[in-house]
Order: C-alpha cells, then structure tokens, then sequence
C-alpha cells in the first residue's frame, strides 16, 4: 500500500471513529499542506500577494460553512471590501467570546481565497506548523488574539476539506459545541 493509500484509509478511520471531520483537525493530526507558503503582507490589511482563488473551491467552501450550525455568511464589518464575514447566530452561546473582533463574526474570507479566523493557540500553532496558516500581525500584541490566523487560499477540493475542518475548529472553540450534528 502507498502512503497516499495509507493516508486516505487513516483518515476514513478517525472520521468514522470520531464521528466528524472536524475531530481530526482537533486531533493533532494535520496533514502537511505541499508547496510554497504564500507571500502576505506584513501590515493591515493582511492579504496575500499574488494568489487568484479556483471560483469552484471557493464556492463549494461557502456552501459548507453556510452548513456549519448557527452559522451565516454576510458582508464582513471588520476586512475590506469584498470579503465575507462567518456570523454566529445571536443566541448561541460563546466559550470565549474575546476572541470575536466584532459583533458576532468570528471570521471572514478575503476576496483572494485567504481566511482571517481565531483558532485556539494549539490549533493555530499546529495549522501554521502544517504549513496552512500563518499568524495575523496583530496576533501577539491583542489580548485574546493569540490564535488569530491567516489560512492560505485552497488550491484543490481535498485542500478545501482541510480549510473546513480548521473553520469547524474555530467554530468549536468559540463556542464550545460541536460543528456538525
């Protein structure tokens, strides 16, 4: 068996033992993104430089948080133009709430394909040593934003499953329940 083959059928048995994929990005278990990192800026607004988004994978990933519960998608009130906010609904309750810049948008993706969110420190400690992320400028210097991230634009659909299971993360330890029921 290759390691391709080995890596599809550990994945399939965490999904089925855990119960959602969102467990294995919590597990410690993030594969290794290939390629180069993107070049970002080092100032805000924090973008990336260069990147064009493939419009399938960006749409099918909206679909998919839009599926995330107590979740909606609208513009964002704190990136710029273009980008769309991740909006938890007015009566769900926060496991931590200082996470949140604004409102009730715990993240947003930029019109390049690129992701602003707030990870837990482990979780954003692990999505960048992975190579998916890296951290927001301000995210040392804020209280409470020490997970706040950048996730890189996804190339491809199996790429776009592990931006998800990061987006489910935030979503879990913002509010302390799980992102699919």
């Amino acid at each position: 068996m290759n390691l391709e083959a080995i890596g599809k059928l550990l994945l399939t048995v965490m999904v089925v033992s855990f119960g959602t994929t969102s467990a294995f990005a919590a597990s410690g278990n993030l594969p290794i993104r290939t390629g180069p990192a993107p070049y970002t800026s080092k100032h805000v607004p924090h973008i990336q430089v260069g990147v064009e988004p493939v419009p399938e994978i960006s749409a099918a990933f909206l679909r998919r948080v839009d599926e995330i519960p107590g979740v909606s998608i609208h513009d964002t009130i704190i990136s710029i133009a273009g980008a769309l906010g991740f909006w938890l609904d007015e009566n769900m309750p926060l496991a931590h709430p200082e996470v949140i810049v604004k409102g009730r948008e715990f993240g947003h993706i930029h019109p390049d394909g690129s992701l602003h969110i707030a990870l837990s420190p482990d979780l954003a400690a692990r999505a960048i040593k992975a190579g998916w992320a890296i951290y927001h400028p301000w995210a040392k210097t804020r209280p409470g934003w020490e997970g706040f991230v950048m996730i890189y634009t996804p190339r491809t659909m199996a790429e776009m499953e592990t931006v998800i299971q990061l987006v489910q993360g935030s979503y879990e330890f913002i509010t302390g329940k799980a992102a699919t029921e």
